[in-house]
């Protein structure tokens, strides 16, 4: 594919822009990409998808800290050793339990790039009805909880209700 801008280089760069629910993309070479300020922060000339994590999550290299706060101990996983700071210029994890160790970190960088900590997927349109049902199911048992704990009886049957409805419906399907 050839640059948008000069029609002259390889577009290396494609970018999706959205805006007001307006789609627009662009496909543009590193040389036009920088000069219309579209080059990821801390990348000039190469990509770096940790330089764009690292954005992402405000972390600014060598201070070893979140949004320029530095620590007054550094955060090190107590089975491999790596340190968070470590971790935020590779990347990568030293062992399973650097997940642990630096879960108190993580939760923060994973809402802010999936925008939440539940994980909602797609369903497929085959199964979907028995799976939207069953997921109607499990927030209304969930609900129904809430209702029994603060003593709103009637509300709470109304949900019970619904539920044997839902698992009917389910049953017949």
């Amino acid at each position: 594919m050839i640059c948008q801008e000069c029609k002259q280089r390889p577009a290396t760069l494609h970018f999706t822009k959205i805006l007001n629910g307006e789609k627009t993309e662009f496909h543009l070479c590193e040389v036009c990409a920088s000069e219309k300020g579209e080059m990821f922060p801390g990348s000039p000339g190469n990509f770096s998808l940790h330089h764009l994590l690292s954005g992402l999550i405000n972390f600014e290299p060598g201070n070893g800290g979140v949004g320029g706060v530095a620590q007054e101990k550094p955060l090190r996983c107590e089975t491999c050793g790596l340190s968070y700071s470590q971790f935020s210029k590779s990347g990568r994890f030293g062992c399973e339990d650097c997940y642990t160790h630096f879960a108190s970190r993580l939760d923060p960088i994973f809402r802010r790039i999936h925008g939440s900590m539940e994980h909602s997927g797609k369903v497929p349109h085959r199964s979907g009805g028995k799976i939207k049902i069953n997921k109607e199911i499990n927030e209304l048992k969930v609900l129904l909880q809430q209702k029994i704990a603060a003593e709103e009886f009637e509300q709470a049957a109304a949900i019970r209700d619904q539920i044997k409805q839902l698992e009917k419906q389910l049953a017949n399907s």
